[in-house]
């Protein structure tokens, strides 16, 4: 079996829910709390409100990551540390490095790519990251963050309603599931 880019972009997420991930950055000693992070969900603006902030802490003079998605040009565009990807021989490394615990704890695509973003950023030492959620926020594979730095969440809007719920309220609530206690958090503007 050949594992690369390719091999991870083919795997669907098996998992519900957070444990499988959670258990996986145990192992690798929890980088998403060793990192500064700043974790971003909504339905609208997500992507925006992740450059703005990448553009204002980096002219500050900060190293950022970032992880987004989906990807815009390739799929190692998800995670960039001041708008550099991670070159192919880094992913490469990192899911070999972590192979086993992908395999036997059948992580899907989106849990590998948060995986390989955190413990490059931990390894990277950015001053900050920016996650950005992949769908809603509770039981988003972004979510395993104890303390985040702030947590933004922009509008909120009827998208994925078959895993999110009919309701606005519901959607706002699985959106809402990345607020951590005592943590800053910043909402966009309601019009409901």
């Amino acid at each position: 079996m050949i594992y690369n880019e390719e091999w991870v972009m083919q795997r669907k997420n098996h998992n519900h829910g957070l444990c499988a991930l959670r258990k996986v950055l145990n192992n690798c000693g929890n980088p998403q709390n060793q990192i500064r992070c700043i974790h971003i969900a909504g339905t609208n603006g997500k992507g925006s409100t992740t450059n703005y902030l990448k553009d204002i802490l980096m002219a500050e003079g900060y190293r950022v990551g970032m992880f987004t998605s989906p990807h815009l040009v390739e799929h190692r565009d998800r995670i960039r540390i001041n708008d550099a990807w991670i070159s192919e021989e880094e992913f490469r490394t990192y899911l070999m490095k972590y192979i086993d615990d992908i395999l036997e704890n059948d992580l899907g695509m989106f849990e590998i790519d948060t995986l390989i973003a955190y413990v490059w950023f931990r390894d990277k030492h950015v001053d900050y990251a920016l996650i950005e959620t992949g769908l809603g926020g509770r039981l988003d594979s972004t979510n395993l963050i104890e303390s985040p730095e702030m947590c933004l969440i922009t509008s909120i809007g009827y998208d994925h309603m078959q895993i999110l719920g009919n309701r606005i309220e519901q959607i706002a609530f699985e959106k809402a599931g990345i607020i951590m206690p005592y943590s800053l958090c910043i909402l966009a503007n309601v019009n409901e």
